[in-house]
């Protein structure tokens, strides 16, 4: 495949106009057409099509335009890592992570690992499940963790690490506070709920269809699992926290359980990695060693 071909469609493609992209790139617009009908001929495919006066991605198009977005992607991965080797001598690791794994069980990993191995440097960025497959499989991190339980992308692999335990919580005074009751009572309560692309908000509204009923009423939307909580603990709604996070403010009688007659929700931890990738970097695989005697 013409790689040079492909970067101009890339192009393209981001800018979705190819006067634009030739514009970007400084060649002639000609010039980025012949080379776009030449990738097209050499794959078989039609990539563009004619929409009012633009143009717009096919189907096969589309599939092409993401397929080369990871591509290039690794290559600026490598020339990073390349350049961190050239000025440091050290690698680096980049790591992606939903809420809960990052707050309260990487840090200890972490710690671990910098004791024993204070070389490498460690870049952990904190998303929802969404945000940190799409960093994984766009190689803006070497791992990732997330909480989820199902839609699972065909191009990671999951390892299992752990459950947790899930609870519905509400403020200490709250009058369900230590109640047990049914689901459709709970949904009644205005909720705090995570923002789209929470695995959390996810399951929840997944637990809800499971039951036909409707889902929770949205009193407050927050982005993290310790905004969340405060919220509860401050005297608003109700939500779903993972006992890792709850348990201290349970203790400080600042938020209580409410529990659900019949469910009991565990959810799981995940370690994931790109497929296909043979080898990965010693600090990898160091770190992965730590994790697993950690958890074992």
């Amino acid at each position: 495949m013409n790689l040079h071909a492909l970067r101009l469609f890339t192009k393209v493609a981001e800018l979705n106009s190819v006067s634009k992209a030739a514009q970007t790139l400084m060649i002639s617009q000609p010039a980025v057409t012949i080379q776009i009908r030449n990738l097209e001929k050499e794959l078989g495919l039609t990539l563009l099509e004619a929409k009012g006066r633009g143009i717009s991605l096919t189907q096969n198009g589309t599939f092409l335009y993401k397929q080369a977005q990871r591509l290039f992607d690794l290559e600026t991965d490598i020339e990073n890592k390349v350049e961190q080797l050239k000025n440091t001598g050290n690698e680096e690791l980049q790591i992606a992570s939903t809420h809960v794994p990052s707050h309260f069980l990487l840090p200890k990993w972490l710690a671990q690992f910098k004791q024993v191995y204070p070389a490498t440097h460690i870049h952990l960025k904190t998303a929802n499940s969404q945000q940190v497959i799409e960093d994984l499989l766009h190689y803006k991190a070497d791992l990732a963790f997330i909480v989820k339980e199902d839609g699972h992308h065909a191009d990671i692999n999951y390892q299992f690490l752990m459950n947790l335990d899930y609870w519905f919580i509400v403020p200490y005074n709250h009058h369900l506070a230590g109640q047990t009751v049914s689901l459709v009572e709970l949904m009644q309560q205005p909720f705090v709920t995570r923002e789209d692309g929470s695995s959390t908000k996810e399951y929840l509204n997944a637990l809800c269809k499971v039951h036909k009923i409707p889902p929770p009423k949205v009193g407050l939307q927050l982005d993290g699992i310790n905004e969340s909580i405060h919220a509860i603990a401050a005297g608003f709604g109700t939500m779903l926290a993972p006992s890792i996070a709850a348990s201290s403010f349970i203790l400080q009688q600042q938020v209580a359980r409410v529990f659900i007659k019949d469910i009991d929700i565990q959810r799981p931890i995940y370690l994931c990695t790109r497929k296909n990738e043979l080898h990965h970097s010693t600090s990898f695989n160091n770190f992965l060693h730590i994790i697993n005697e950690s958890i074992i």
